[in-house]
This record gives C-alpha cells, structure tokens and sequence, in this order.
C-alpha cells in the first residue's frame, strides 16, 4: 500500500490529531507530504502552522485565506435557509469541511498528489464530510484515514506518540479536549466532556465571556439585510467576513452564544459537545426578525418544513450533493423579499429582537391594528370560519349519525 502513494496533502491544523498523522504518514507510507491549513478565522492558531509543519517533516506547507469564501460561500447561504441541527446546533464546523476538503482536491491536483488524507476519526462526523466531498470532487484520489488504520486507540495514545518523537502540542492527558475553531465558531468535544452530568470548566470558553461576568447594561445593535444576507452593522457596511467578526466581538462580549448539548452523529452514536457562536446567534435571530415582516406565509411556512432535511444534509457531509444544490436554489427563491433591519437587545447571555422594519414589509398596521380601521370588514371572518369548519362539521354529523 505504502509504495503505491508518493504524495499526499493532508488537512493540516497543527493541533494533536493532524500532528500526529503527518509523522505517521511519513512513516507508515514513506512518501511526501503536504500540509494544508486553510485560514477560516481561527485566530493567532495559524501563526506557528507553518514552522511546525515543516519541523515535523512536511515538504511544502500551503496556507490559504478562505473567510471570505467561507462566510460568503458557506454560512451566509446556511444562514439565508436559517439552518439548525437538532434545534441547537449552528454547524460550525459542518460548514467549514466541505470547503478545507474542496480546497484539498484543487491543491492535490496542482501539487500532482495521489491522496489527501485528514484526522477525523472512525466514530466521528467529519471523515464522512471529508470524504464525499472527495468523491464528489476528485474522486480519482486515494483516500487515506489514519484512524482506521494505525493502531493508535485514544488521544491519550496520541499524547504519548507526540512526546516520543518531539513533537509539541497543546493538548493534554488533564485536558484532552478536541477543539475545532473558525470565524463561525469554536466546538469543544472529550475529556471531561464526556461525562454529560459534568459542566464545563469556565477557563474553557474562548470566544465568550461568562453571562454572570458580562456588563450590567445591554447593548443595542442593528443589521440590515439584502436578499436574507447581513450587508451591514450599527450602518457601517461590511464585507460577509468582517461582519461576522463584528457580530462575534459584540456577542462574546455579552456572553451569547453558548450551546451545551447532545446530538446525533451520523455514524449513528450520540455525542456531547459545547458551543460557542456569538455572531452567529445574533445573525440568526435578526434574520429571522427581518424574515417575520417580509417573507409571505405560506413560503415561510413551507420553507421551514424544510430546514430539518437541509441542515441534515450539511451535517451529514452532503453539502455538494445534487439534493443539496435543489434545497439551496429553493432556499435562495424565498428570500428575494427578505431586506430590512432588525435590532437585536443583549444582555448577559441573552438575545432578544427589540424592533424590525422593511422598506418591504407586509405588515400593515391598517389591516392589524386593533384600533377602528376602514380596510377590514370583520364580519367577512363569518364566511371564512363557517368553509374552514365544514369538514369538521361533516365528520361530527356522520358521527353523531352511529
């Protein structure tokens, strides 16, 4: 099998499990490897990639911004279908795969490589991610998944194999926790995660402050949307990238965002995972505020039947599957109305809509208002009731006919 690979491009993050594998591949298959980092908004995590990678026996580290593309391509899209798993979760990290996978494949066939491989484990969601995006983009490649491999067992084994062979990471067996990070936000699985009765330690929490510790007055913030994307904040417009940003640095300073839940894997197995994502929950819920004076009912309604099978789909690693590209166009039909503002209040952990408006609204307040109005002739409502309870009616005389 070794002889068969002379170059691959891994998905390299610098963190514990892709440390590992780039020694391990080196190894194990005596070939070439080039590490490739995609920068979705990880922060000051990216600084040491490159001289780490080379350190550990890279042959070219290849490092690309992709927030633009990320927010643009990705989350903004998942956001206009106001996509959620399970009811809690953003897909964070769900969104970002299929683009490191995709940029994969383009730098593979560049570098004239015969593999990619990746540090997802057997038991998790991302191989799968990982993978049909490979199939659906190079499907020519060889694949290869060190945790279905090697006989490494845990990330303790992985701690042990990093400390043999001078390799530095930040993981440790007190804290072991897998971290994944971008600009949407940032995921925290293992360790003591893994106990589901046990709350997280407070000096985990990187994107957000604690509630309890955030400031005792709220703030107040506006954005505006065109199409069902935010294009601006507080008035200032703003490229997708930054605007999130600003939404993230706004959010985690009132302590919003945070998700502690048990989802569904794919593979099949529940999971515990905790979540931060401030900009993301305050763009949801503005969203939705604009959505409730500008989006005709029935669309809205049929739309959000739905937003289950679309956010499956992107948790599931189908983002670049031909159901998907349907949903989408579906989802991108609705929002051709969705433009105005929503102000959103936060306050110590909490997000709340305190006011929306649209220079396209359907709501009239001449036709809601509770006031004498000269629009609405109340007693058409007779007509209405009477056809929507006939078939009621009918059922209650054929029962009462027994």
């Amino acid at each position: 099998m070794s002889q068969q690979v002379k170059k691959v491009v891994l998905a390299y993050s610098g963190g514990l499990d892709t440390s590992i594998i780039l020694k391990w591949l080196i190894e194990t298959y005596r070939c070439e490897v080039i590490a490739f980092s995609a920068d979705l908004g990880q922060g000051d995590e990216l600084d040491a990639v490159r001289e780490k990678a080379l350190r550990t026996g890279a042959s070219k580290v290849v490092i690309e911004d992709l927030r633009e593309e990320f927010v643009r391509d990705y989350v903004f899209p998942a956001f206009r279908a106001n996509a959620i798993y399970e009811g809690h979760y953003l897909l964070g990290t769900s969104l970002a795969r299929p683009l490191i996978a995709k940029r994969q494949v383009e730098v593979a066939r560049r570098e004239g490589a015969e593999a990619v491989s990746h540090g997802a484990t057997g038991k998790g969601n991302d191989q799968v991610r990982f993978e049909l995006t490979y199939t659906a983009l190079g499907p020519g490649l060889k694949v290869i998944a060190p945790w279905r491999e090697w006989n490494l067992k845990s990330r303790s084994d992985l701690i042990a194999f990093a400390e043999t062979h001078g390799i530095p990471v930040t993981a440790t067996a007190e804290k072991p926790y897998s971290v994944d990070r971008n600009i949407l936000h940032i995921s925290f699985e293992g360790g003591i995660l893994e106990d589901p009765w046990r709350e997280p330690e407070s000096d985990m929490f990187v994107m957000t402050v604690a509630p309890e510790r955030a400031p005792d007055r709220p703030a107040y913030v506006e954005i505006d949307f065109e199409r069902g994307d935010a294009v601006a904040v507080n008035g200032d417009r703003l490229g997708c990238a930054d605007l999130l940003s600003r939404l993230n640095a706004l959010g985690g300073e009132h302590g919003i965002g945070r998700v502690d839940l048990v989802e569904n894997r794919f593979v099949g197995m529940k999971s515990r995972g905790v979540y931060e994502t401030p900009g993301g929950t305050i763009l949801r819920l503005a969203h939705q505020a604009v959505e409730s004076i500008t989006l005709d009912r029935e669309v809205m309604h049929l739309r959000d039947g739905l937003v289950p099978q679309y956010a499956k789909l992107i948790y599931n690693g189908f983002w670049f599957s031909p159901e998907m590209r349907m949903l989408q166009q579906t989802m991108d039909a609705a929002q051709e109305n969705v433009w105005g503002t929503a102000r959103l209040k936060l306050y110590k952990g909490s997000c709340q809509v305190a006011g929306r408006k649209s220079s396209r609204s359907l709501y009239q307040p001449e036709y809601a208002t509770f006031e004498e109005d000269e629009v609405y002739d109340q007693a058409s409502a007779e007509g209405f009731i009477k056809l929507q309870g006939l078939r009621l009616r009918l059922q209650a005389l054929v029962k009462g006919s027994r």
